[in-house]
């Protein structure tokens, strides 16, 4: 005998479907068109610093170009690595000839170059580009296809993680609500911007600035719900109207942001330079890592909160069955209200840890990665948070390795939102939603 609920269930597995759909044809649209999607791409600039074969420590370079100046060190093997915001564009980098060991300095050979410390690099296609100061006699390294596919699946998995942070929020209040926010992205960039309020312009350790930033993010989800979200719902709002509400939200935060912080692209404080030596020619920065141990410690400490907590616990009901929740003598808005604070927040932190990824922060970072957050949540089951971080890992695995293998940088998002699509054909209720839940 089928459920009650079961109609309610297969016209929102339905929406679903259709959302992901159109927001893949937007994007498959949009992207070989709009140089913007990739030009908020993550890239980077890396190389060696070698005398006479073998690597130099502690020798400073630094890299000047769009996104402001950068100085890093090499590490035991030589290695060095910075990130850059911009792909097809011009950047300067400098060795400091006065941190090489006495008596060494960067020669030309030719005779031809005046300023063999400093090298005129571009970022091209690729979003990679190696530059390497051999000082001496000295074989250039070069790096193979698997050290490349290592490093890209490592990326993948930060960049995944760092999406699910974003996802999981999107995806509980999808499931509580019912409502598609596409505001999200700017919850996203709002992290960022305040982290930067506070560890810039307020000079706070960057310890005490992120924590503040995720509180005040925090803060303006039960805002956001206060404000808007309740009266709509008060007032029986459909979900399609809700949706509307959320688009025309997106654009005015947009250019709010935009209208304070202007066009440019700003950095955050970086107490984590150089790079981990690691075997081969794999380049992973600190700052990746304690990147990726926040997103796994906060997804646990979720996951713990949502599974073993009586607020949790509710949660998840409120998310399975809004009605029977209620009949069951649960508080459905004051839930509501707990789902809107902790999406607020876990998409503010991740916008900290995006603006370290990318790097930089600029008005419309959030937007840039809207259409992959709703990748992963369709892809994953909508309004189920396991199924959330399962399809931010995919689809952050795929945007990362796509390139290796022949697929244009322009067009990496493309394969995420192609295998939505197949997913979508074969199971419409993504890979770990159900066709049916019983409350």
């Amino acid at each position: 005998m089928p459920h009650p609920n079961a109609p309610a269930r297969t016209t929102r597995n339905r929406l679903g479907v259709f959302l992901a759909l159109a927001l893949t044809l937007v994007g498959l649209l949009a992207l070989p068109t709009a140089a913007h999607a990739a030009d908020d791409d993550p890239y980077r600039i890396s190389g060696n610093v070698q005398l006479e074969g073998e690597p130099l420590e502690g020798v400073e370079l630094t890299v000047d170009g769009p996104g402001g100046e950068q100085t890093v060190e090499t590490d035991a093997d030589g290695q060095w690595a910075v990130g850059v915001p911009e792909r097809n564009a011009d950047y300067t980098v400098t060795l400091n000839e006065d941190t090489l060991p006495e008596g060494i300095a960067v020669i030309d050979e030719t005779g031809e170059d005046t300023s063999p410390n400093v090298r005129e690099v571009t970022v091209g296609p690729g979003g990679r580009v190696t530059t390497n100061f051999f000082i001496g006699e000295g074989e250039r390294n070069t790096t193979g296809f698997v050290d490349q596919l290592v490093e890209r699946l490592v990326n993948g998995v930060n960049f995944g993680l760092m999406l699910a942070l974003a996802a999981i929020g999107l995806s509980l209040v999808y499931g509580t609500t019912g409502i598609s926010n596409f505001a999200h992205g700017e919850m996203v960039t709002f992290g960022a911007l305040i982290a930067l309020l506070f560890a810039v312009g307020l000079s706070l350790p960057l310890l005490v600035a992120v924590p503040l930033a995720v509180i005040v993010s925090g803060a303006f989800g039960y805002a956001m719900d206060a404000g808007l979200w309740r009266p709509l719902r008060r007032r029986g709002l459909g979900v399609v109207q809700l949706m509307i509400v959320s688009i025309g939200l997106s654009l005015a935060l947009r250019y709010i942001f935009q209208m304070f912080v202007g066009g440019g692209t700003l950095q955050l404080p970086n107490p984590l330079s150089g790079v981990i030596p690691l075997p081969g020619s794999i380049v992973l920065t600190w700052m990746d890592l304690v990147s990726m141990l926040i997103s796994v410690v906060v997804i646990i400490i979720f996951a713990l909160w949502l599974t073993r907590s009586r607020i949790g616990r509710a949660t998840r009901a409120v998310s399975d069955n809004p009605s029977l929740a209620a009949a069951s003598g649960i508080d459905v808005d004051g839930i509501v209200r707990i789902v809107w604070i902790l999406a607020a927040a876990l998409a503010g932190l991740s916008g900290v840890l995006w603006a370290y990824f990318r790097p930089g922060i600029k008005w419309d970072m959030g937007t840039s990665i809207l259409l992959l957050l709703f990748a992963a949540v369709v892809l994953g089951g909508l309004g189920t948070a396991l199924g959330a971080l399962v399809g931010s890992l995919i689809v952050g695995i795929l945007v990362e390795t796509t390139s290796l293998f022949g697929v244009p940088d322009d067009l990496k998002y493309v394969g995420a939102l192609v295998v939505l699509i197949l997913i979508l054909l074969f199971r419409p209720q993504g890979i770990l939603g159900r066709k049916e839940r019983v409350g």
